[in-house]
């Protein structure tokens, strides 16, 4: 696998780093390839119950790297093209029943914004700076960001930002509920240390629970918009079912029940 992303598995848990510190870790196409080939590898595997997302350097992630698309790539049609690749990655994370944390320390912009939204969990340093950007380059959203940002947060303050030049302090990110918490450190290196150590912590909070009912719960609320209200209650139905057969949701509801019983008696 490319050096433009670090891929490890340790204990159930994927961690996958971007690494173009260089480039605020912009994606090209070596960072394109290596990040569908990544993740479709993390969400595939049967050991694998809770990814992490970082990054390497200052920042989680500038979104397109403006310099080779104007020096590397010839059309549009590469663009989309490379578009397209970045989104089969997306696409693997979103669909997976695997839980996805992410830690964006620093700055995520433009189709960064996109590869946060694929998360499920987001932490954030406190000098962390969150916004669209693309018209100032005369560009629109990619990478998911106008088909999952409206979602995270309303139409209305997607607009805001994919219309404005804005950057979200962390404290707007979380009050909008873009991202879940920030975290503060002495300086922006210990900040980044912190960020990446909390997102590890809820990783981990996932694989010692219930990791497999926690990423049912994900596909449950990730899949609702393909089914209608209906179908959702039988879907939920359905998984509720299968999960009371499993081992683990056995043990867990006896051990429950026998905890219950032994505070009523």
């Amino acid at each position: 696998m490319s050096d433009a992303i670090l891929f490890s598995v340790d204990e159930g848990m994927a961690r996958l780093t971007l690494n173009r510190p260089g480039r605020l870790n912009a994606f090209n196409a070596d960072l394109a390839h290596a990040w569908r080939d990544a993740t479709a590898e993390a969400a595939g595997r049967s050991d694998v119950k809770a990814i992490l997302l970082d990054a390497a350097g200052p920042a989680f992630c500038a979104g397109g790297d403006v310099i080779e698309m104007s020096t590397s790539m010839g059309s549009g049609t590469d663009i989309t093209a490379l578009a397209e690749v970045i989104n089969s990655g997306i696409r693997s994370l979103t669909e997976s029943s695997i839980p996805v944390v992410v830690a964006a320390h620093g700055t995520t912009a433009g189709g960064g914004l996109g590869i946060l939204l694929s998360s499920d969990y987001a932490v954030v340093g406190s000098r962390s700076k969150l916004g669209s950007l693309y018209a100032n380059i005369g560009l629109t959203p990619d990478l998911s960001v106008s088909a999952q940002l409206a979602q995270a947060v309303g139409q209305r303050r997607a607009l805001q930002l994919v219309l404005q030049d804005r950057l979200l302090s962390a404290t707007e990110a979380v009050e909008w509920g873009l991202v879940a918490e920030a975290v503060e450190g002495a300086d922006a290196a210990a900040e980044a240390e912190l960020v990446r150590a909390r997102a590890e912590e809820i990783a981990r909070f996932w694989l010692a629970g219930a990791a497999d009912a926690y990423g049912q719960a994900k596909r449950l609320v990730r899949s609702r918009p393909e089914r209608s209200f209906v179908e959702q209650l039988s879907e939920e139905a359905r998984s509720i079912g299968a999960a009371l057969e499993t081992p683990d949701a056995q043990a867990r509801v006896a051990a429950f029940a026998a905890a219950s019983a032994r505070k009523t008696g």
